[in-house]
């Protein structure tokens, strides 16, 4: 275990911002992991868990207290059954999985972060969520102190969301487990149109899973979402904002303002999300707000790639960011009467 005092936090981050914790330990095995935990939550000391920092958006002030850094390593494959340890990469556990002809994962290609966040945030893109191959979520329990096995319907997955995110603070990822499919090195049916109309295929269509992967690590990248040192584009945490879900009552009355904002001939993008919501495109709606590809003139500016990314241009500061998301929620609300919410997780900040 590798303990630090002052340490900077915005090496740890994708979007490089944020000031140092008082002390940082980094943890390569589960056990290291547990016994930082325990230590913290004995002393009474604030904890700040970081995976691959993808989804952090942390003060300039830093972290008062110990921030964990999960380094975990483990790839264990069997059949179609996958174990990941918290700490490996993400993307890179995707490509893995293709190469080895599996189906399941192919489209969440290129996600920044470590295996562990991905329960956490029901990690989803191009059609596919985690929590569709999830089967098994291995973590450490601090209510209890011991080490529990959460089988996927005991994680309460919903859009961008789970029982570790609505508790926070007891839950710690340790494993995730995964039942993928074999396929004949197909990928799984396509349900994301994108997706589908790059390749030249019809939704529901099986195509070779490595080129699937390939075609969304292209989408991605001409939005700006696969991390690259030398594009600032990439300096984010890829979306933002959530899809917004709206009652029926919500989407009639955002159904006016649209009206009355861009004429009765527009329709915004409309998607079902059960029990008689509807899911409708953040992206969208910073747009037609008036938030356009490479929108600011500071050091924080929303993506010249994709509206949904907001990026540090190189010398930003967590103020600075927050401030343009302050003003784009604001304006959005302003226009269509539908408030944003943030995605990335924010420390010692809020919106």
């Amino acid at each position: 275990m590798q303990e630090r005092h002052d340490a900077p936090l915005a090496p740890l981050t994708t979007f490089r911002l944020g000031g140092p914790a008082t002390r940082l330990i980094t943890a390569v095995t589960d056990a290291e992991v547990i016994d930082a935990v325990r230590e913290a939550d004995e002393t009474g000391t604030p904890l700040l868990i970081i995976g691959g920092g993808s989804n952090l958006v942390i003060s300039d002030k830093g972290f008062d207290g110990t921030a964990l850094r999960i380094a975990t390593t483990g790839f264990h494959l069997d059949g179609t059954l996958l174990e990941l340890a918290a700490g490996e990469n993400w993307s890179d556990a995707v490509a893995r999985t293709v190469e080895a002809g599996l189906a399941g994962i192919e489209c969440l290609a290129g996600i920044p972060g470590s295996a562990g966040a991905t329960p956490i945030q029901n990690v989803g893109a191009y059609g596919q969520e985690v929590s569709a191959t999830i089967t098994e979520v291995v973590a450490y329990d601090r209510r209890t102190g011991g080490t529990v096995t959460l089988p996927n319907a005991d994680c309460a997955f919903s859009y961008r969301h789970s029982r570790f995110k609505q508790d926070p603070t007891r839950y710690v990822v340790l494993r995730v487990r995964f039942e993928l499919e074999d396929a004949g090195g197909l990928s799984a049916p396509l349900k994301y149109p994108e997706t589908a109309r790059a390749l030249g295929v019809g939704a529901g269509d099986r195509v070779p899973a490595a080129i699937a992967r390939e075609t969304v690590l292209r989408l991605r990248a001409g939005k700006g979402m696969v991390l690259d040192a030398a594009d600032h584009d990439t300096w984010s945490a890829g979306s933002f904002f959530t899809n917004p879900i709206l009652t029926a009552a919500e989407h009639a009355a955002f159904l006016g303002r649209v009206t009355e904002r861009l004429g009765a001939d527009v329709a915004p993008p409309a998607f079902p999300a059960g029990d008689g919501l509807i899911k409708t495109s953040a992206a969208w709606l910073i747009d037609k707000a008036g938030f356009t590809k490479g929108y600011g003139s500071g050091a924080a500016r929303i993506s010249t790639k994709h509206t949904l990314a907001l990026t540090n241009r190189g010398t930003a500061t967590t103020e600075d960011l927050l401030g343009l998301a302050r003003e784009v929620r604001d304006g959005v609300r302003e226009a269509f009467g539908v408030t944003l919410v943030n995605e990335p997780v924010t420390v010692g900040v809020s919106l």
